[in-house]
């Protein structure tokens, strides 16, 4: 889960006015899992997909959100709130900044991985330097290949990498 889901569950006694959501009703579905912690659902939007986890997801149920107290609060209002206007028929408005991943921070990513699996076959920065697209530095003598760009990349590149294979992939996740 993200902090873009917005989580449903059950509303509480006294709420009995509660939308029920029928994500079947809401447009198409790009993605439905359920499972014994309840149904998680991708609703397809032109302005960004809405990922909903329904705790409770018995048919015509009224719903509450709830919005866990975290650093993640204000993302996850703001989907809530994208949710808000589509469940009442309104355009909801694009998703919360730095979500989802752009379109450099994929292809960073990528070269990340690539990096990474280099290394941990056992090639030297300047290898990789070269399969990064780095040749003319990678091509350097060892006096200044010490302090090129391209090494400067290729180490940046692996640190990063190995950071988020020991747990920082969590990173990920969070909106910046």
């Amino acid at each position: 889960m993200t902090a873009v889901t917005v989580i449903l569950d059950a509303a509480p006694e006294g709420f009995g006015a509660a939308k029920a959501v029928d994500p079947l009703k809401l447009g198409s579905l790009l993605a439905d899992q359920a499972g014994a912690e309840g149904r998680h659902v991708v609703v397809a939007d032109r302005d960004g997909a809405h990922s909903l986890w329904l705790r409770d997801p018995t048919p015509g149920q009224p719903l509450a959100a709830i919005i866990p107290l975290d650093k993640d609060f204000t993302t996850r209002v703001t989907s809530l709130l994208r949710f808000h206007r589509r469940l009442f028929g309104k355009q909801s408005g694009p998703p919360p900044r730095g979500w989802p991943l752009s379109a450099y921070r994929q292809a960073r990513l990528a070269m990340m991985l690539q990096a990474l699996d280099l290394r941990m076959s056992g090639a030297s920065y300047r290898q990789i330097a070269a399969a990064m697209g780095r040749e003319d530095d990678a091509a350097l003598p060892a006096t200044e290949w010490k302090t090129s760009a391209g090494r400067s990349f290729a180490i940046r590149l692996v640190r990063d990498a190995t950071a988020l294979m020991n747990g920082d992939y969590r990173k990920l996740l969070r909106i910046r």
